[in-house]
């Protein structure tokens, strides 16, 4: 199977997305995305060891600097940022220097947000290496570190110039980090792809046994319905809210449970189940996608953490707007909306199963 590519359309900003196997093993060149030869590559200490020397001929004749940070949503922090920004000015990197994401979505997100930051804007490039990143946070623009109130409530809009999945990294992805990044994949047939949505029906044990052809193909397609949402909105003033859904209480359920506790996939999963509820969807819908995300390992409800605590967690989610809670509900399976038309009876009901 070839590399397959698309395209963010974002006129003179637009970028390739390449996806294929074995693009790290001699099947990459990303030198003419580089600004210049200079780059600094973000990876973590379990990618790192497993990525870094095969990412390294993929550059050309580049000067390729490294720095690793830990592993974890926990370090996820204004601080991590910080130590990539000091690293780029003891390279004494100038503004023709490229930042290099090696690893899952905490990487990406930390690694582009120093680059939006750094003397306003540098180079940016994606190397995604879990299938969270490689379906959601390598495409699209999002960057941003976490604050103690909340979820990304420090970031920037900075495209990449490229983003090359090589599917092959997943082999190395431990099982739970699957799921959650299955999360995602099942995230996008809910919100605007009936029939993709019947197709991960079909082919969830092949994508669960890492089934290359499955893997691909549930790659190319949540990658290019991001693309066109992200076309149509970059900066989330209308449609790409939709990619939301589930996350007004999975971001919560990640602040009260504590960063790193559920993984990001794990209370998006649970945060879906609480929207379609919300939504009064069909009961049929209801159980179709409650049973697909259990089919992916996933967990179905929110962890026992009070519907209190979960309540005051969503109040800082950053699409409150005039004080009230906006959030993604479900018309049908595949068609997705952004309401806050809400009784506060609604949804404390749906709350009540963080108190168990």
């Amino acid at each position: 199977m070839g590399t397959q590519t698309l395209t963010v359309e974002l006129g003179d900003r637009s970028y390739p997305v390449h996806i294929g196997a074995g693009l790290l093993d001699g099947g990459c060149d990303l030198a003419p995305y580089l600004a210049s030869d200079t780059c600094l590559v973000v990876t973590n200490d379990t990618v790192g060891p497993l990525y870094l020397d095969k990412l390294r001929p993929c550059l050309g004749d580049a000067s390729m600097s490294v720095i690793s940070l830990p592993d974890g949503e926990a370090y996820k922090t204004p601080e991590s940022a910080n130590r990539v920004i000091d690293r780029l000015v003891e390279m004494r990197a100038g503004r023709d220097a490229t930042v290099i994401a090696l690893g899952g979505g905490v990487v990406g997100d930390i690694a582009g947000f120093a680059a939006a930051c750094y003397m306003r804007g540098v180079a940016f490039l994606q190397v995604p290496t879990t299938l969270l990143s490689q379906v959601d946070s390598s495409v699209g623009g999002k960057t941003g570190v976490n604050h103690p109130g909340g979820k990304n409530l420090i970031g920037a809009f900075h495209q990449p110039r490229a983003v090359l999945i090589d599917t092959d990294s997943l082999s190395t992805l431990p099982e739970r980090e699957l799921s959650a990044g299955i999360a995602e994949v099942v995230k996008y047939g809910a919100i605007i792809d009936a029939e993709f949505f019947a197709w991960l029906e079909r082919h969830m044990p092949a994508i669960r046994r890492r089934d290359q052809s499955a893997l691909v193909s549930a790659i190319f397609r949540s990658c290019e319905i991001k693309a066109e949402i992200v076309a149509e909105d970059e900066k989330e003033a209308g449609k790409r809210a939709i990619l939301n859904f589930g996350h007004t209480f999975g971001h919560a359920i990640e602040n009260t449970m504590g960063y790193g506790e559920w993984l990001h996939g794990e209370a998006v999963a649970a945060g879906m189940v609480m929207a379609a509820s919300m939504s009064k969807i069909a009961e049929s819908d209801q159980a179709r996608l409650k049973a697909l995300i259990d089919t992916a390992g996933l967990p179905v409800a929110p962890p026992p953490v009070g519907s209190g605590q979960l309540k005051a967690a969503m109040r800082l989610d950053k699409k409150v707007q005039s004080n009230r809670l906006r959030f993604i509900l479900l018309r049908q399976l595949g068609e997705a909306y952004v309401t806050s038309d809400y009784g506060d009876d609604v949804l404390d009901a749906i709350l009540v199963g963080a108190d168990r």
